[in-house]
């Protein structure tokens, strides 16, 4: 795990030096094990790297790597799990190595099988590779994105490309401005990374499954073209097993992938939050160690909250009771949350939705000072295997659309055991028409699928291009299947956000997160199965609870609750930080000047003192947002 950074500058030959170091020493939490530097005068090309290292700790792994002919150089971020398995297939065909690492590997790979290598990869990268016998710029990102890569376009003339936002603020030219439609979705229903486009005018990022090209032969007509191609998509396939069939290769396709996710030269632990997916990871983790007579204690961090009603701890000891695992409890400081908050939003990049965020923060960081250097998490189970309650929505308007109306009332009231009436309420709204949902959304007080929330101001942030209905089509149209909401879910709306997150709350302590729900063929076939295996008699992740029988302890495989890295937040605001929460909210309304109503917002805020308000994430968006403002010194 590390971070990369590359620069071609079409009109110069010659890459500043000190430029490429500076852009890519603002990363160096990344990589703080190493740094390296290449630099390709005749085409204006730089490449930058800082080392996290975790296989093949030695200096035979250092980057910038360059194939045994020097034609072919690699900045690279990620891990490819399976790259044992490769490099033995390479080695078959002649292909000679140096090292032990999965770097060589990859250079060997794309000599072997060009850009069809991709295809060979289970693991998660983002990579730049300079083939300079066709002066051609490679750079590719991961089937679902888990390694970040963004692009700066200065001109068709400077390109740079980054691990991280933040390296951009080095490079000369540089200012910070807001993009109007991007900063309103996250503003009105708290998205980011929903498409290709990030809160900063003109800083854009490789999709999931994406790769791009950039022609640096200045004797070809392409020259300086930049090209961008899906070499990854989701396949369609669906298939029909009983739940004995799904949950036994469910639980293999885990399994193995959670042992890849082991493969280190260093300290492995996991975070365990006491919910179904990260204690399946835990427990698996802990039977394949045994299996293995590795006798190295394997650490869990878990976030934790005085307060019962966040707290998870009584299924955590069950976890702790049942494995040989080393645990450690983070309690997450309200007081700290503020005085972090500037240095949180720097890493981040970007706004974030929840004081969640902060929680995982603490887990990463006591991570990293626990000197685990590679942790597990379970981003992913959810949007594969239906683990939140859209879903149900998801599969009662299915089974509403296919008159299978036994089944649909069969399913609402056996899903009355686990949800509340208004919980199953919201549920079925999507089956209602629009002429029905619309004066019924705005009864129980949610954004219309048509409208700016009430709180920002709508006729002026028309003037700046902003279009509701943009953020409508990923926010509110809930998909007629499980399986539509899982794709929009995996490729859109949910999976890439909580991604970066992920991925700036570890690397910022330097820490690789690894996701074994996110293994391709896991996702594949989970994506193949039919709704009922997901979503079977009102109980979710149903052949995940099946696969785990016997697996993890019963009190978790049959948990209907659902919290993660959750904060008390709306405690914080009504009691002990509601002065702090006040003054910041002041402070935000007027750095984000016409973009809000004041009067709305303050309703609002003190609605949520009253206890009479669940919109608690607003105010907390409008204060994450002008932080950033000002973090990055963005121009609004």
């Amino acid at each position: 795990m590390c971070g990369i950074g590359g620069i071609w500058n079409r009109d110069q030959k010659t890459v500043d030096r000190s430029l490429l170091q500076s852009f890519t020493q603002v990363i160096a939490h990344r990589g703080p094990d190493d740094s390296g530097y290449y630099f390709d005068d005749d085409c204006g090309l730089g490449l930058g790297h800082r080392r996290l290292s975790i296989i093949d700790l030695s200096s035979a792994g250092h980057q910038p790597m360059a194939s045994g002919d020097q034609k072919y150089w690699l900045v690279y971020n990620g891990e490819i799990y399976n790259y044992l398995e490769l490099t033995a297939e390479l080695v078959a065909l002649g292909y000679q190595f140096r090292s032990h690492s999965d770097t060589e590997m990859i250079l060997a790979a794309y000599q072997a099988w060009g850009y069809d290598c991709l295809n060979r990869f289970n693991g998660m990268f983002a990579f730049l590779l300079w083939d300079s016998s066709k002066q051609l710029l490679w750079a590719a990102r991961d089937r679902f994105g888990v390694k970040p890569l963004y692009i700066w376009e200065q001109s068709p003339n400077f390109i740079a490309f980054a691990s991280e936002i933040k390296q951009f603020t080095k490079l000369p030219n540089w200012k910070a401005q807001v993009n109007p439609q991007r900063c309103y979705d996250f503003l009105a229903y708290g998205m980011l990374d929903h498409t290709s486009e990030t809160m900063f005018k003109d800083v854009w990022q490789l999709r999931g499954g994406q790769y791009l090209t950039l022609n640096s032969d200045r004797q070809d007509a392409d020259f300086g073209k930049l090209t961008v191609k899906q070499w990854y998509s989701l396949p369609s396939n669906q298939q029909d097993l009983s739940m004995p069939e799904a949950k036994q290769q469910l639980q293999n396709l885990l399994k193995d992938s959670v042992k890849l996710r082991l493969r280190a030269d260093v300290t492995v632990g996991s975070c365990l939050s006491g919910g179904l997916d990260s204690t399946s990871i835990v427990c698996l983790s802990d039977q394949l160690r045994q299996e293995s007579a590795n006798n190295i204690p394997f650490q869990t961090f878990s976030s934790c909250f005085d307060d019962l009603r966040y707290d998870e701890r009584q299924y955590i000891k069950d976890v702790i009771a049942q494995t040989q695992v080393h645990p450690n409890f983070i309690f997450p400081n309200a007081n700290e949350l503020f005085e972090e908050l500037d240095h949180l939003t720097w890493q981040q990049d970007e706004p974030f939705g929840s004081t969640s965020i902060f929680a995982q923060w603490c887990v990463f960081r006591q991570a990293g000072q626990s000197g685990v250097k590679v942790m597990l998490d379970g981003q992913g189970a959810d949007e594969l295997l239906a683990g939140y309650t859209k879903f149900y929505a998801a599969l009662f308007a299915n089974l509403f659309r296919k008159w299978h109306w036994g089944k649909l009332v069969n399913e609402l009231i056996t899903c009355r055991r686990y949800q509340n009436a208004t919980e199953i309420q919201r549920m079925i709204e999507p089956l209602l028409p629009i002429w029905v949902r619309q004066p019924l959304r705005r009864l129980l007080g949610y954004a219309s699928e048509t409208a700016v929330p009430s709180w920002l101001n709508g006729s002026y942030l028309q003037t700046l291009g902003v279009t509701p209905q943009v953020s409508a089509k990923f926010a509110l149209t809930t998909p007629t299947s499980i399986h539509q909401l899982s794709h929009l879910q995996i490729t859109s709306t949910s999976v890439p956000m909580l991604l970066h997150w992920e991925d700036r709350n570890s690397m910022a302590h330097s820490v690789e997160s690894r996701v074994p729900f996110l293994d391709y063929r896991l996702v594949e076939f989970a994506y193949s199965l039919d709704d009922t295996t997901k979503i079977r008699q009102g109980q979710t992740k149903a052949v995940l609870r099946e696969a785990m029988r016997n697996i993890i302890p019963e009190s978790i495989r049959t948990r209907q609750d659902k919290m993660g890295f959750v904060t008390p937040e709306s405690q914080w605001i009504k009691h002990g930080l509601s002065d702090r929460f006040e003054i910041e909210l002041q402070k935000a309304i007027a750095s984000l000047g016409q973009w809000v109503q004041p009067d709305v917002l303050q309703k609002i805020f003190q609605a949520t003192l009253d206890g009479n308000s669940g919109m608690q994430g607003v105010i907390w968006r409008v204060i994450s947002f002008s932080r950033w403002l000002k973090v990055f010194d963005v121009k609004i």
